[in-house]
């Protein structure tokens, strides 16, 4: 915890933050200069991927009492960034008002945290597990708002944010959620009790991704990292060494770039209690290069082979939570009450397993992004994907990537989008579970 001196720092040197927009022909610039505190790292680069800004390039340094940081950051089209909402944002988020934060939420349509409940959830992985869950917070009367689920080394965790569905409240009422962590860990353990399962309710915002580092850390999901990614050209190679006359350690990554790939590394270091005094990012080219010289916060480095192996194995794991397998559906439609367990239900019942999901309500709309693969591993069948984007409606459910052959399904049917009450007096797969509790 700081102390009155560092907080009497800040306020005498309070952040500066200069964009520059003429230096590259391709990028925007971000500097960022002010008094250094553990964490600072962390805070700007999650500003940055929040505002869905690509970090092409950075410069780090924080030795000492002074934090210096340059950034090269694109929009989301790899161009720079012109929209001047966005860099005001960027401007306030950085500077010297940390009130500015509530706006940036608010810019980038993050729902206030007032307004619903969120429920956080890690267990083991299995074929369904999303549609179960669903279905049973759909049995309890509660309307998801946003869902954010990872899969990792046979482990899954989810943070999902709810509200009451007669109201459109946050549930607050003890009985009540006690009842749905109980349900919802019964999903989780499946037909194995000894499984280990955890259900867990706050209130207060959570940066939902920061969260889900933390839980899939504290689940330990980096063990048995030979089988973190399927695809071994995947696979981050990174190395740990010794720069003794600086008294650092000096980790470098190499992997396949992806978005957001700087906040997951620091994350990592974070939670891992390093402190980052130097860093180097490039990611122009689609094989990113990372290089950090750390320490342990006390200031001492990497100092035995086992703890260089569990931080590269945290790493790879970091890395590999994004390398999303399968096939990647994007959702759009007007939301109700029931939509996400309606439309995971159907990919069960089709044999498809969602690897990773990411789903939002804005404006009335659900926008939702699934990666999905064939249950227990089997290939997923072009036919299966034609049937179930039939049943949505193809201009509803698409294909983003993948095999080019999953686009040439028939013509959309006049089925409406699961329409009228086709779902609604469906039998759950957890009625028994759900039951036994009646």
């Amino acid at each position: 915890m700081e102390d009155e001196y560092e907080k009497l720092v800040r306020r005498m040197n309070p952040p500066r933050v200069v964009i520059d927009n003429e230096s590259y022909n391709n990028a925007t610039v971000v500097r960022v200069d002010s008094a250094n505190k553990h964490g600072i790292l962390l805070e700007v680069v999650q500003i940055l991927i929040d505002l869905n800004l690509i970090i092409t390039k950075a410069y780090i340094s924080s030795d000492g009492g002074w934090f210096m940081d340059v950034f090269n950051v694109t929009d989301s089209e790899r161009k720079k960034v012109r929209d001047e909402k966005i860099l005001d944002c960027i401007r306030e988020s950085l500077g010297e008002d940390p009130s500015c934060t509530h706006t940036m939420r608010r810019f980038i349509g993050i729902q206030p945290s007032n307004e619903h409940t969120s429920i956080e959830l890690t267990g083991t992985d299995r074929p369904g597990l999303l549609s179960k869950v669903s279905a049973v917070l759909d049995y309890l009367k509660c309307n998801v708002v946003n869902v954010e689920l990872w899969t990792h080394n046979t482990k899954a965790g989810a943070v999902i944010h709810v509200t009451d569905e007669a109201t459109g409240l946050p549930i607050n009422d003890p009985q009540r959620l006690f009842r749905i962590k109980e349900l919802l860990c019964n999903v989780l353990r499946g037909n194995n009790r000894s499984r280990g399962a955890s259900a867990t309710v706050s209130f207060g915002y959570a940066h939902t991704e920061r969260r889900l580092h933390q839980m899939m850390f504290a689940d330990r999901d980096y063990e048995r990292g030979d089988q973190g990614c399927i695809i071994d050209s995947l696979k981050p190679h990174v190395t740990v060494m010794d720069c003794t006359e600086k008294d650092y350690s000096v980790v470098t990554i190499r992997c396949r770039d992806k978005p957001k790939l700087l906040f997951d590394t620091v994350c990592t270091l974070m939670d891992l209690q390093y402190v980052v005094f130097h860093a180097n990012v490039d990611a122009e080219t689609p094989e990113a290069y990372q290089e950090y010289y750390i320490r342990h916060l006390d200031g001492c480095p990497v100092n035995s082979q086992a703890e260089k192996q569990r931080l590269v194995q945290c790493l790879q794991a970091a890395i590999e939570t994004r390398v999303s397998e399968g096939l990647k559906l994007e959702l759009c439609a007007t939301d109700r009450v029931g939509l996400l367990s309606d439309v995971t239900r159907l990919f069960r019942e089709n044999s498809l397993s969602v690897t990773r999901a990411e789903v939002t309500t804005r404006g009335g709309k659900a926008i939702n992004t699934f990666y999905v693969c064939g249950a227990s591993g089997h290939p997923l069948d072009e036919k299966t994907i034609d049937h179930i984007r039939l049943v949505i409606g193809q201009t509803i459910l698409k294909v983003k990537h993948n095999s080019a052959s999953l686009n040439s399904a028939p013509q959309e049917s006049s089925t409406k989008f699961l329409f009228s009450n086709l779902f609604r007096s469906r039998c759950l797969c957890v009625f028994g579970l759900v039951r036994s509790h009646s």
